[in-house]
Parts: structure tokens; sequence; C-alpha cells
């Protein structure tokens, strides 16, 4: 097996979010995975144009902005600003594709959310993801998530998933890894919400994302009513 330290033949990590704003809920959680996979760096790839929900409040290069200072106090964690340059909508599987493009032999790892991860049959051309990376799926400990996947979605379970980690790193894609961590209940719906109360809503936001993140939305007055 590789190993993981290697900047020519480790994983690439990755972990996509509108990041809207990005908060302590997203940089602990792509943390906590990175050191249990024993990852040098995960990529935080902030969508451009998200196809499953509403536009982003903050603009692209505000939230891109943001992920850049909000990495910096998580050595390990890097902003990639790929999907925003692309243009059009944010689809995973385009991504994916570059990525593989860049290093036909390389591993790639797709990190989701459990939630996420249930919606995957709506994402455009979701079965060819599996071609193309290995999906870390992270989950709350104690929560079954395989009893609640739908039908198509299961079938994909039960032929990929593993629990030998070793395989992350010595095939390029394809297998399902769970992987639990500390849970982390932190909305960006709720900060966006208490910033445009305006100074009052501050000290309910404070502790929940970086204060380098907190100045920058302040000085441009994002989120506010």
């Amino acid at each position: 097996m590789a190993s993981p330290a290697s900047d020519t033949t480790a994983p690439v990590a990755i972990l996509g979010g509108t990041f809207d704003p990005v908060h302590y809920g997203h940089l602990r959680l792509a943390d906590e995975v990175r050191r249990a996979l024993g990852l040098a760096r995960l990529r935080l790839v902030p969508a451009g144009d998200p196809p499953h929900r509403g536009g982003p409040r903050a603009s692209a290069a505000d939230r891109l902005a943001m992920l850049k200072l909000a990495a910096e106090e998580f050595p390990g964690l890097v902003a990639d600003p790929r999907e925003i340059e692309r243009g059009g909508k944010s689809y995973t599987v385009l991504t994916l594709e570059e990525l593989r493009r860049e290093a036909p032999q390389r591993p790639l790892l797709l990190v989701v959310g459990a939630d996420a991860f249930l919606g995957f049959p709506t994402w455009h051309r979701w079965r060819r993801i599996f071609d193309l990376a290995h999906v870390v799926v992270v989950a709350r400990p104690g929560v079954a998530l395989a009893e609640s996947l739908p039908p198509e979605l299961r079938a994909q379970w039960r032929a990929r998933i593993t629990d030998d980690r070793s395989v992350l790193f010595s095939q390029p894609s394809g297998a399902i890894y769970e992987q639990p961590i500390e849970p982390q209940p932190i909305s960006a719906t709720q900060i966006r919400a208490q910033l445009a109360r305006g100074a009052g809503g501050l000290p309910d936001v404070v502790r929940l994302l970086p204060p380098a993140v907190l100045a920058y939305i302040d000085r441009h007055r994002l989120y506010s009513a």
C-alpha cells in the first residue's frame, strides 16, 4: 500500500459544498475525516452553481475567499476553486472526471455526508461516480445507513462497501467506505439567519465559524437583511 503521506501516490480527497458561509461544522468534519484516514490533505471544493438547491446568498468569489481564510486554521485542508472556475452547473461527476484526467491511476476519494449519499440517485450521472472515485460516506455513530438506502443505491452499497481502509490507497476507485465522526450540529442556514439580525445575532454565531471568516463577513456586509 502506498504511503498516504506521499505527494505522488496518496489519494486525492475532496469534499464539496456551497460553503455559504463555511463554518466549523464543515471544517471539523473535513479535518476529522482527513485525520481518520491518514491523509496529508483534503480539498474543499465550493460549488459555483449548485444543481440541487437555490443559488447561494454570497457570491462565488466571496465564498471562495472565506474558504481560503478558514483553511488557514486547519493545516491539511485546502480550498480548490475548480468548480467555480469551470462555470456551469457544478456537477460532481465533472469534477471527478477532471481530476481523473490529471491523475489517471491515483486514488480519488469523494467525501459525502450521509444525507447527501441518500440522494445519490438524483445526482447527474451518479453511477459514473463509482468508476471515478471511492466514496467515503460520513455517518453519525450508531446510525444504520444501509437500512435507509433507496433500492438502486442499496445494490451499489452491497457490491462496493468495505471496511478495509487500505483499499482506498491501493485501488483508484470503486469502493464505498463508511467513516463515522462526531456530530457537528451547525447549520449555515441558521448562521445566515442570525447574521441577518445584525449586531444582535453576532453572539450566537461567534463560536460557529473562524474569526477570520466572521471578520470577512462583517467587512463585506454579507448576509445582512
